[in-house]
């Protein structure tokens, strides 16, 4: 029998700490002989990455122990810290002095030298050799200088630099190396300022003459964004390109002119933001090509790479998808499933055998995880894209009549994208009466580049009129209390919080998660991989320098009234603490209601458990607070005025 009780106050098993520890990211997998290897961090372990596998005895086991954490910090975001080989040597990025390191029955040697300059990270191994992306940060340099490397795995290089062959540099990034099975060439993505990897990228394809690649042509150029090659032999290679408004497959053999019309077009997209290195939408496996198509959700299909006809797979994925390995017929895919678990699957191109190699699913019962609903309403530039997740509690229900409070959430990127999975922190909220609409606002991908390309020199507008227009179309359709919708937001996702707090009263409360409130500050005070992002999201500086001001939402200072909750890492070099600590400033000022936590030794993105729970747990007492509903089970908070 169910109990009645307001909205926001239900009382809910599932805890911070469960929500912190429920279906943990998967960071890559392998095929290893006939094992499966996958990178998983360890919130309780302060975040580190273990690379795991199963036992004989079905157990999981580390490959990689604690204290060691396979994360690296190329382009700040990392991404490709580990891969291994046949026999079973794991070659991995350490986090604390970003060196890579090989492991061989339990033995961890150095494979590149003691140097606090340099960073490595999108690790590849094919036929025998070691590629990575090295990032140099010389004292002399003004900018980082990067490059594709050969690694020596036998230890030669660890006390000599020297040894480590430079492949290719001569662009400001490269990224995705791809090794010929022959081994005479490679092909790369590369980009330089002021664009980003989806807004105007090549693949590159060099001869190796001498260790090293001396000219190099590209297949296609213009404004697209190029990504991925992959060799489907000596002569053939596949990559991914969205001339057609959709990153498709393409095919291009060595010495034609033109690449082949995509071979198995689709109004999906087979590809992504390139933000982290290690990043893999397709893969070949036997005479097919297993690929993830986005278009809202995630599916994953085979492709036959000669006549383009192309079957489903019946992998549970719909969010997050990589396919990540291939060994013979057989696919590594990994990603979320519905019902909120995550995990890693292998998939028999051929057939469509399904085996599950590592699968997680939420330590609740399924009745207390909502299912997404896709959202589409009118916005100002077009359609808005979302997934609603309403209240979903099987023990307690509201009163005939109350509608329930709801948060807005806004992913960060801003070039990213949300699948319809609530994530924890959604199941977190609705267990206990609130809602959640989850927003692909213009900009986000999986919508196609036209879509993505909606906050080319509108960031801080459509961006904030995206999210408005969906706040509003909870409450006309009178799903959503109209005094009670919040908005939150992490980074970019911040400053869209940050930008509709101050662009109108549809927000009652705010949510900030290390966002931005001064894009002028942001530009000068950012890293090198996003140090022009906003000369296409806003304008080139100086020309563009009142725009910068008049988007910044610490501009309007005066208009903040909203209640706000302000998190943020100590360590954090993409959006440092200054534009959080500038925000609450400017709240005391004015005595708005707010409270600014600083979480020592967080960087951008929260990775700790401890940390992890408090924020849960103060950004439902903040509601509780700010919307007048007791919070069962966690302590009130303090606003500050």
């Amino acid at each position: 029998m169910t109990s009645e009780l307001p909205y926001g106050s239900w009382p809910s098993p599932i805890t911070a700490e469960a929500a912190s520890a429920a279906s943990p990211r998967i960071d890559g997998a392998r095929f290893v002989g006939e094992d499966v290897w996958w990178g998983e961090p360890v919130p309780a372990e302060a975040g580190r990455v273990a690379v795991r596998h199963r036992g004989d005895d079905g157990d999981v086991e580390d490959v990689l122990p604690t204290p060691w954490n396979a994360r690296s910090t190329v382009h700040e975001y990392g991404g490709g810290a580990w891969t291994a080989d046949e026999a079973g040597t794991l070659f991995f990025v350490e986090k604390t002095d970003q060196r890579v390191y090989s492991v061989v029955d339990g033995t961890v040697r150095p494979l590149t030298p003691v140097a606090g300059h340099a960073r490595h990270g999108g690790l590849e191994w094919r036929d025998g050799v070691l590629l990575a992306v090295r990032e140099e940060h010389d004292p002399g340099l003004t900018v980082p200088r990067r490059a594709i490397v050969r690694i020596p795995v036998d230890g030669s290089a660890a006390d000599d630099d020297a040894a480590i062959v430079v492949l290719v540099r001569g662009s400001d990034f490269v990224a995705q190396p791809a090794l010929s099975p022959d081994g005479t060439h490679l092909a790369w993505v590369a980009w330089n300022h002021p664009n980003m990897p989806w807004e105007r990228a090549e693949v590159r394809v060099g001869r190796i003459e001498d260790g090293t690649v001396g000219e190099w042509t590209a297949p296609v150029t213009g404004d697209r964004s190029v990504l991925q090659p992959r060799w489907l032999d000596e002569q053939t290679l596949l990559y991914l390109d969205d001339a057609s408004g959709r990153w498709n497959l393409m095919r291009w053999r060595l010495g034609d002119e033109a690449p082949v019309a995509s071979f198995a077009p689709a109004d999906a997209d087979t590809g992504g933001g390139l933000w982290v290195l290690g990043l893999s939408w397709y893969t070949v496996a036997g005479d097919h090509v297993v690929a993830v198509r986005t278009d809202g959700a995630d599916h994953v299909v085979a492709v036959d790479p000669e006549t383009g006809a192309t079957a489903p797979l019946p992998v549970p994925v719909v969010s997050g998808v990589v396919i990540e390995d291939a060994r013979g017929t057989r696919a590594l895919v990994s990603g979320a499933v519905p019902g909120g678990g995550t995990g890693v699957w292998s998939v028999d191109a051929s057939d469509g055998t399904i085996t599950a190699v590592r699968e997680s699913s939420a330590p609740w019962a399924d009745e207390w995880t909502p299912r997404a609903t896709a959202v589409t309403v009118d916005g100002p530039s077009g359609p808005v894209h979302a997934f609603a997740y309403p209240p979903t509690n099987p023990d307690v229900t509201a009163a005939d009549g109350e509608r329930p409070p709801y948060v807005v959430f806004v992913h960060g990127g801003p070039t990213s994208h949300v699948g319809p999975v609530a994530s924890s922190r959604a199941t977190y909220l609705t267990s206990r009466g609130i809602g959640v609409l989850d927003v692909n606002y213009g900009g986000s991908t999986g919508y196609g580049r036209a879509y993505r390309e909606r906050l080319r020199g509108q960031w801080g507008v459509v961006d904030v009129a995206d999210v408005v227009a969906a706040a509003r179309g909870l409450i006309d359709g009178g799903l959503a209390d109209p005094d009670r919708v919040a908005i939150a937001g992490g980074s970019a996702g911040g400053w869209t919080v940050l930008g509709a707090l101050v662009a109108g009263d549809v927000f009652s409360a705010g949510i900030s998660r290390y966002g931005v409130g001064d894009a002028r500050a942001l530009a000068e005070d950012t890293h090198d991989f996003e140090a022009r992002y906003l000369d296409g999201l806003i304008g080139p500086l100086p020309e563009a320098e009142q725009l910068y001001i008049q988007r910044s939402p610490l501009t309007h200072a005066e208009r903040f009234s909203a209640p706000l909750l302000l998190l943020q890492g100590s360590e954090d070099a993409v959006v440092p603490p200054a534009q959080s600590e500038a925000i609450r400033d400017a709240l005391s000022a004015r005595g708005v209601p707010h409270a600014y936590v600083l979480y020592e030794g967080e960087g951008h993105g929260f990775r700790r458990a401890e940390t992890i729970v408090h924020a849960l747990e103060s950004e439902y007492a903040f509601l509780g607070a700010v919307f007048g509903f007791d919070t069962p089970g966690v302590a009130p908070i303090e606003l500050q005025r």
